[in-house]
């Protein structure tokens, strides 16, 4: 490992993936924690959306420039596109069917029942 180049790549991967992994977790947490569909598909369209697509560059960076290096960033790129535009449509058709958005005054869902699950 006395090549700098092979140290950055090594460097610039752990960095990539940790970042991509805490993003995951992030969205994870979000939707299990938010309350209504429209907070949790925001999101997960973005907090996922960046950690996948961070853990995808580092598979690219890992691959580096061949074919298959090539098909990971259309791969990340189809990811930036579709995960939004996915995440949209859901939350279109919510508000469509008249699913109300959730609001400082709505406690039902904040609030434990009497076996103590909220």
């Amino acid at each position: 490992m006395n090549d700098p180049v092979v140290a950055a790549r090594v460097v610039a991967v752990v960095v990539l993936i940790a970042a991509g992994v805490f993003f995951t977790f992030v969205s994870m947490a979000g939707v299990i924690r938010l309350p209504d569909i429209y907070s949790r598909a925001h999101t997960a369209s973005q907090a996922d959306t960046l950690g996948a697509g961070l853990a995808l560059a580092a598979a690219a960076v890992v691959i580096g420039f061949n074919v298959s290096g090539f098909k990971t960033v259309l791969l990340l790129f189809f990811i930036f596109v579709t995960n939004p535009t996915a995440a949209h449509a859901i939350t279109r058709a919510a508000f469509e069917e008249g699913i109300e958005p959730w609001t400082e005054t709505d406690t039902a869902s904040t609030e434990p029942d009497r076996e103590g699950n909220r």
